[in-house]
């Protein structure tokens, strides 16, 4: 089990500095500069989706509030879930460490806010409409639990999600060299098709990110 996990050690250094974690803004020396500049066809799919991700941010947050911030760590996290399926690139997503550093800021200041500008609001939600009366003091123990334990699942979610991905991977991959001939086809094919999921696991879970992540500062942004 050492051996399959140490695909996820950071363990590349070069002059005592870790280089895993360059990865992180890896997918920046990437895009070239035109695309900055010219309108391509890349470019404007790019735009198109970020802009369909705004209007459905948009519906989540109110008026006041911008979904600049969304759609940015919606775009960072694809991209270094998407650099992760390249080989020989260290998978930063697959860490706690990093998915913490995202989630964790996030919730802290939707919190900080709320409980000084939104007192009242954010403590009629630890008790849900209809509660009988004995049931309350359990209810607001529960909501408090749930309003704690956010930031470990948000990160905890995208983290083993990625992990579970790539293990199978290098699972499937390390058979290769015990395998047949005849059945190297068939491997190649489920390699395949493994590395297609695991392109639309990297789409959606950045998503659920970030739709969970709008979904918390709205529940904070409360218009009077």
């Amino acid at each position: 089990m050492t051996n399959l996990f140490s695909t996820f050690d950071p363990t590349t250094s070069m002059f005592n500095m870790p280089l895993n974690w360059s990865s992180l803004i890896l997918g920046v020396l990437f895009i070239p500069m035109p695309f900055w500049l010219i309108p391509t066809r890349i470019s404007m799919i790019w735009i198109k989706s970020m802009y369909y991700l705004h209007k459905e941010l948009k519906t989540l947050l109110n008026s006041k509030t911008s979904s600049l911030m969304f759609t940015s760590l919606f775009m960072m996290i694809l991209m270094n879930n998407f650099l992760g399926l390249m080989p020989y690139i260290f998978t930063s997503t697959s860490h706690l460490i990093t998915s913490l550093t995202l989630a964790l800021p996030l919730w802290l200041s939707f919190m900080i806010f709320g409980w000084i500008n939104n007192t009242q609001h954010m403590f009629t939600h630890l008790v849900p409409l209809g509660t009988p009366g004995p049931l309350m003091p359990f209810m607001v123990c529960i909501e408090t639990i749930s309003n704690i334990i956010r930031p470990g699942t948000l990160a905890i979610r995208l983290t083993a999600n990625m992990i579970a991905g790539h293990l199978l991977l290098t699972l499937l991959g390390n058979t290769g060299n015990s395998m047949s001939t005849t059945l190297m086809p068939m491997l190649m094919m489920l390699q395949l098709a493994l590395l297609t999921l695991e392109g639309a696991v990297s789409i959606i879970q950045s998503y659920v990110f970030t739709v969970l992540s709008t979904l918390y500062s709205s529940e904070v942004n409360y218009e009077k």
